[in-house]
């Protein structure tokens, strides 16, 4: 299969304390040869690049309710109406960052990524007898 690359500019909330927002720029991006995985690239204060990769699917179960722990956590965000407005992801384990996304973009782009590679496909066309070898 050929590669196939999309990618969603975010324009999102760093929530450095309860009382300080800044937005961020950001970008999703999905690689249909490391089909398990996104990655979000965040725009640092002096123009550095921050680059996290996690799982699609912790992505795909925190639009919808708490996911992840360690490094990564999700969770949705009702807005004033009750319905789904963003969600929150908390990228670190001592020294975290919060960030506030809208979700709506995010799930439209996502579901463009499960269109590429289907859920539960992730993994056909692997040559496992490459990739084990027994060790000499």
């Amino acid at each position: 299969m050929d590669a196939q690359l999309t990618h969603l500019p975010v324009e999102m909330t760093h929530w450095v304390t309860s009382m300080l927002a800044l937005g961020r720029a950001g970008e999703f991006s999905y690689d249909t040869r490391d089909p398990l995985a996104v990655t979000l690239i965040v725009e640092t204060d002096g123009g550095r690049l921050v680059r996290w990769v996690f799982a699609r699917e912790l992505l795909t179960e925190g639009l919808a309710a708490r996911a992840g722990e360690g490094d990564v956590a999700l969770w949705p965000v009702d807005g004033p109406g009750g319905e789904r407005s963003a969600f929150c992801l908390r990228l670190g384990s001592t020294r975290t960052a919060l960030f506030e996304i809208p979700a709506e973009p995010v799930a439209r782009w996502l579901a463009g990524t499960y269109a590429l590679v289907a859920r539960g496909t992730e993994l056909d066309g692997v040559d496992w007898d490459v990739l084990v070898q027994p060790a000499e």
